[in-house]
Order: C-alpha cells, then sequence, then structure tokens
C-alpha cells in the first residue's frame, strides 16, 4: 500500500501537491475569501440543488429531543439551522468550524432569524477536537471532509468523540456514476463554475480550487472503507443525483 500524501510530507490542494503543513492556511484562505458569498457558492457549484440535499441530510439523520449534535465545518448554520427542531428545548448543537470568518457567518445568520438558544460555536480542527470521549449522539459534516489534510485523523476524531450507539454523518461530493454525465459534470466544473465565480463573486480561483478538490476526494467505497478503518462500524453510502454526492454514515458500537 502506498503512503498516503499527507504521511510523506506533502498533500494535495486541488490538483497542485503542496506541503502537507501548508494546506490548512491555503483552505483557510478561500473560505476566508468566501465566507460572505458561500451560499452563493453553493448555488453555482450545484446549480441550487445543494438546498435539497441538506434537506434529506438532515431528515435521515438519527436524532431525537435531547440529543447533543456537532455540527463540523458548521460553515453558515445551514445544517444546525435544520436540525435545530429536531433536537428539541433540551438538545444542543455544537457548530464547529476551522475557519473564524465562516464561524462567524453562521453565528450571525442563525442569531438574525431568532435561533441562539440551543447553538454553541467553536473554532476547532477536524482533525483534533477539543471534546471529551463520547461527548455526542450525532456528529455531522457537510461538504467539509474534502478540505481536511488528514481524513482519516478527523475520522477518528468523529468517532472517538460519539456516543456508543451515536451516528457519523458526512455528505459530500462523490463520483459520478454515469459515463455519459461526466464530460457535462467536468465542463461545468472546470469552464463554467470559475467564470461564475469571477463574474459573481470576483474570485476565480477559490471556486477552482473547489471543483479541483472534488475530483480528488476519495469516492464512495473508499470513503466507505476509510470510515471502518476509524472505528466506525456498519458504515454505508446513498448516492444523491447520480453519484454527485454522497451520504455516507457510520456507528459507534
Amino acid at each position: 500500500m502506498s503512503q498516503p500524501p499527507h504521511r510523506s510530507g506533502t498533500t494535495h490542494f486541488g490538483f497542485r501537491d503542496v506541503p502537507a503543513g501548508e494546506k490548512q492556511k491555503l483552505v483557510g484562505q478561500v473560505f476566508t475569501s468566501v465566507a460572505r458569498r458561500y451560499d452563493l457558492m453553493n448555488d453555482l457549484m450545484s446549480l441550487g440543488i445543494h438546498r435539497a440535499w441538506k434537506r434529506y441530510f438532515t431528515a435521515t439523520c438519527q436524532v431525537k429531543p435531547g440529543d447533543r449534535v456537532l455540527d463540523l465545518a458548521g460553515g453558515t448554520g445551514d445544517i444546525a439551522a435544520l436540525l435545530r427542531p429536531r433536537v428539541g428545548d433540551a438538545g444542543t448543537i455544537v457548530l464547529g468550524d476551522i475557519n473564524a470568518g465562516m464561524l462567524s457567518v453562521g453565528r450571525d445568520r442563525l442569531t438574525d432569524r431568532g435561533l441562539v438558544a440551543g447553538l454553541e460555536y467553536v473554532q476547532c480542527n477536524a482533525e483534533k477536537l477539543p471534546f471529551p470521549d463520547a461527548s455526542f449522539d450525532l456528529v455531522t459534516m457537510a461538504f467539509g471532509l474534502r478540505n481536511v489534510t488528514d481524513k482519516d485523523a478527523a475520522l477518528g476524531e468523529i468517532a472517538r468523540v460519539l456516543r456508543v450507539g451515536g451516528q457519523a454523518r458526512v455528505l459530500e461530493f462523490s463520483e459520478v456514476r454515469a459515463d455519459w454525465f461526466k464530460p457535462v459534470y467536468d465542463f461545468h466544473s472546470f469552464k463554467v463554475l470559475p467564470r461564475l465565480g469571477r463574474l459573481f463573486a470576483g474570485d476565480a480561483d477559490s471556486y477552482r480550487y473547489l471543483a479541483e478538490s472534488i475530483r480528488k476526494h476519495p469516492p464512495q467505497e473508499e470513503l466507505r472503507t476509510m470510515m471502518e478503518a476509524a472505528g466506525l462500524s456498519r458504515c454505508g453510502y446513498v448516492d444523491l443525483n447520480g453519484g454527485i454526492v454522497a451520504v455516507h454514515t457510520g456507528y459507534r458500537v
């Protein structure tokens, strides 16, 4: 088995190889740049379908009133807002994000919507979470894992902070299944998306990186194997829209 890039001293930042220690800073620059336009970014990348993906993702989570939830890469608070009614007044959702700009946008938007009680905000690195073992009933991560330098470490931390019986859920862009659709998808990703990013957000490079990061992310079966290796059980996934994204699930036993 070949050595993972991040353990050999380098890793990928889009299609570029960079020193592993620099990726976190480079990703941080991307998300600081797009933080205020994050919803626009997702609309451009998914043609607006990301909203339906997130609704499905949260509607099918294993969660009940009173649960404690960790939403990693919590971004602008979309997942937290959808899960908040499900945990009820006795429940808590912790938004964790490594990027202060994204976390600030999420807090402001949720507060503007009157969502304050039962929400906490923590700036943290998914590879080294500042929480005790067995702290959460559910850990979610939507469109964040592909930006993590050491994905194995992040998945291991997710497993560590889950309580026995707890569920891990990862929503991420994945590998398109239909051969006929791949050229169409590539054209949108590498030709259309950067131009839209330049036009609407004044930032083509960040959008180009995000398209490239999707292609470098582990496909469905590989990610399922990684989740199992991290200590999660009963791992599986559901493809949405032909594998453009996949919802991965695992449990702590």
